[in-house]
């Protein structure tokens, strides 16, 4: 099942299946060490583990999506679906967002972001929204295109 039609005869989005992970994992490890989780800091196997099962389990609220080119996987998105007390659908929140450093600027992440909006409207979802750090000026171009910045200013602490 396609998420998102072809942007060109090349790049597809499409859900991630259970065969590709081989291809998934380096792209996952991409996107967590740009993030500064590798080495000592980087996130347990387990999470690995977890987060992929979540996207083939019926109850669980977490979706993946992939860029593909050929055989060639060039990128990811993971979403999830929530209750929040200002809508009575679900929102979606766009969490992962990564492309293979030779893809970059080639309209992927943008293919990845149309797909996430194509599965929230399917789901009635009234928003799709996202964060990153402000230090990511590429991403942030490529943002300013494709959404609004509300302004919001996030607040966390690590327990």
């Amino acid at each position: 099942m396609n998420a998102a039609t072809p942007m060109s005869s090349e790049l597809s989005v499409r859900f991630v299946t259970r065969q590709d992970y081989d291809r998934w994992l380096p792209l996952w490890d991409g996107y967590n060490a740009f993030y500064g989780r590798a080495g000592a800091t980087a996130l347990s196997p387990e999470i690995t583990a977890m987060t992929w099962a979540r996207f083939f389990d019926a109850y669980e609220p977490v979706h993946g999506l992939v860029a593909e080119s050929g055989r060639e996987l060039l990128g990811l998105t993971h979403y999830l679906f929530h209750r929040s007390t200002t809508a009575i659908e679900p929102l979606c929140y766009l969490q992962d967002l990564f492309t293979s450093e030779a893809a970059r600027g080639e309209g992927v992440g943008k293919a990845l972001i149309n797909g996430v909006y194509e599965q929230a409207r399917r789901a009635g979802s009234p928003r799709v929204y996202w964060q990153t750090h402000e230090t990511n000026l590429t991403a942030m171009r490529l943002y300013n295109q494709v959404a609004e910045r509300p302004g919001f200013v996030i607040y966390r602490k690590l327990l």
